[in-house]
């Protein structure tokens, strides 16, 4: 006769994967809370250097170049720090990261009100954007640690994506109402204060971060191969540069859109607008039961993004632009969630801390790209050319991903992945 009783971990794993389910995981909680307060100052640090600099310069061109110089340098050293806490662990890089950066963001601010040259802003901007900590990457990989085999990983990467964007909610409208009706300098002052006070209390949480492999003698087992090694990962880092320049066009063009409207203060509502589309989509995106496969997803939702983004600088009202703007929103969340979903077949679970850092980072290098060349449009051409730059963005990502899908297949289970980068786990048999 059969035996009908069945493992807990069998049940699991033949429910449907929900929220409910993945909020339950045991010890979850205890680095989604301060995960989700050391991750908020990153929605405020660019618009904060945006308001700021353009306060003191009167350039919108000068504040997205310096707002730039800090996206291309966490950009650059992102994917490094990722490497790092993969090998060593991940408290060990964020309790200097987190105080390098507090003390790097005074610099900046004080600087800026004193009036200094270009030259010496562009020169702090430098170790803000390399220090700031990369905890979205540690929360996913902490999350492939607790549901390692399990349907909930892709739920996990919707519930990511949707507190990236409400952080990409609260952040903008934070960062406004400080700026504009406290001083130009509070938004950078109070991104540096939750930066230092939310990243040790997410360091604190030893208990949840990723386990660092170990040699035989004890000795931190060193992997000299990068997860870029993996050609899927170089797919969706321009996959993900795509989308960081519609976040950068957005945050300049809709910046000089309400102040030539003489509405400062709408920025942060159109800018939350558009982020409460992205978190509406991405908490839909969680509950669906998804039976398309995630490449195919991937082309769909970014052919959706590049149409809707094409269509931003034809806005001529505030109005028509929060409507736009929402409707782009809704279509990032499912190419960035499923981009984030595929990490877990392509790269081995001791590299994906530096493989998700890669992607945050083509965002960040994305957006600096889009925050300059959309300062640009703004000083010299018409009022909302900045948001020419988000098309150009998407069309030329959509073309480089529909020529080379067929890299994102994952590797088979059980072998090798990709040219060195790890070997897949064992895994422990009952």
């Amino acid at each position: 006769m059969a035996s009908t009783v069945t493992t807990s971990k069998d049940s699991a794993a033949t429910s449907r994967p929900g929220y409910g389910r993945l909020l339950r995981t045991r010890g979850a909680w205890t680095f989604l809370l301060p995960g989700f307060a050391a991750r908020q100052p990153f929605a405020m640090l660019t618009l904060s250097i945006v308001l700021l600099v353009q306060h003191t310069t009167g350039s919108y061109g000068a504040a997205g170049a310096v707002a730039a110089v800090t996206g291309v340098s966490m950009a650059l050293f992102a994917p490094y720090t990722g490497r790092l806490a993969d090998r060593h662990g991940q408290r060990a890089v964020l309790v200097p990261g987190v105080l390098v950066h507090a003390a790097a963001g005074l610099g900046l601010t004080a600087l800026a009100l004193n009036g200094a040259p270009l030259w010496a802003l562009f020169a702090a901007a430098v170790p803000t954007g390399a220090s700031v900590p990369q905890v979205g990457p540690m929360v996913r990989a902490r999350w492939g640690v607790r549901l390692k085999g399990s349907p909930l990983m892709a739920t996990a990467a919707a519930f990511e994506s949707v507190t990236d964007e409400f952080t990409f909610v609260v952040g903008p409208l934070l960062a406004t109402a400080l700026c504009t009706t406290v001083d130009p300098s509070a938004g950078l002052l109070a991104e540096a204060a939750l930066t230092l006070v939310g990243g040790l209390l997410f360091a604190a949480q030893k208990g949840t971060q990723p386990p660092v492999a170990m040699t035989a003698d004890g000795r931190t087992r060193v992997r000299h191969a990068s997860a870029l090694r993996v050609p899927g990962v170089r797919v969706l880092v321009v996959t993900f540069l795509g989308i960081g320049s519609v976040f950068g066009g957005m945050q300049v063009s809709l910046a000089a859109y309400t102040e030539s409207i003489g509405e400062p203060g709408l920025n942060g509502v159109l800018y939350g607008v558009f982020a409460a589309g992205n978190m509406l989509a991405g908490l839909a995106c969680g509950a669906i039961a998804w039976k398309v496969a995630p490449q195919r997803r991937l082309l769909v939702a970014y052919a959706a993004l590049a149409l809707a983004a094409s269509a931003l600088w034809t806005a001529d009202s505030a109005l028509l632009l929060g409507a736009l703007g929402l409707l782009v929103g809704m279509c990032i969340a499912p190419a960035l969630i499923t981009g984030y979903t595929l990490v877990e077949s392509l790269v081995p679970a001791g590299a994906r801390t530096e493989a998700f850092t890669w992607l945050t980072g083509a965002v960040a290098l994305g957006q600096a790209a889009a925050v300059t060349v959309a300062g640009q449009f703004e000083d010299r051409l018409w009022d909302g050319a900045g948001f020419l730059v988000p098309m150009g963005g998407t069309l030329l990502a959509l073309a480089t991903l529909l020529a080379l899908r067929s890299r994102l297949a994952g590797a088979p289970r059980g072998r090798t992945v990709a040219r060195g980068v790890g070997h897949r786990e064992p895994v422990a048999v009952d």
